[in-house]
């Protein structure tokens, strides 16, 4: 019975009937430019304790924490994660952000470009996003200065607004760990 199961009709074996055992062939290594943050990164759930607190968030796992009022931002090397709480009588619009916050960024940050406002769907609901350029603090030990590129996300429930922004290199592809992070968002 087990050599009737063991024959093939498709034509897809060919060859001299003894097949040669297959060499697992290694992972390729991943090299990728500064800033890009792996794949297998894991990803924890945020909740503040201080402040506003009715949300959560996903935050790569590991990274430094610091806390100061109404903002907590996670870094990692070139990267971060920033979360700042505020209250707010009236929900962001692409308008609002495009008017205020662009030009407040601008004056904030150096060599501050390309800012882009739409809406874009999250699974929190709709929120305003906001990204653009700008170069990094000169690090205290290196004197480097990286090109940074920004995702600011605008969430708004209930007089509370969350902003999400998410940065690295602008060279990185972030694309894939900076949409778990937006995605995650939850109001609770």
């Amino acid at each position: 019975m087990i050599a009737g199961c063991s024959g093939s009709s498709s034509g897809a074996h060919s060859g001299s009937g003894s097949a040669a055992p297959a060499q697992a062939t290694p992972a390729p290594t991943e090299s990728n430019p500064p800033g890009d943050i792996p794949d297998n990164q894991v990803f924890v759930a945020y909740r503040p304790t201080g402040g506003f607190t009715g949300f959560t968030v996903k935050v790569p796992e590991g990274w430094a924490r610091t806390d100061k009022g109404g903002t907590t931002v996670f870094t990692d090397k070139l990267n971060s994660v920033t979360i700042a709480t505020a209250n707010a009588s009236t929900a962001p619009t692409v308008t609002s952000v495009k008017d205020t916050v662009a030009p407040q960024l601008r004056g904030q940050m150096s060599k501050f470009a390309s800012p882009k406002v739409s809406q874009v769907p999250r699974k929190a609901g709709p929120v305003v996003l906001l990204t653009y350029q700008g170069d990094s603090a000169k690090d205290p030990v290196t004197g480097k200065v990286v090109r940074d590129a920004f995702e600011r996300y605008a969430f708004y429930q209930k007089g509370h607004e969350v902003d999400l922004t998410l940065s690295g290199p602008a060279n990185a592809d972030n694309v894939d760990p900076w949409r778990i992070v937006s995605d995650s968002f939850a109001w609770r």
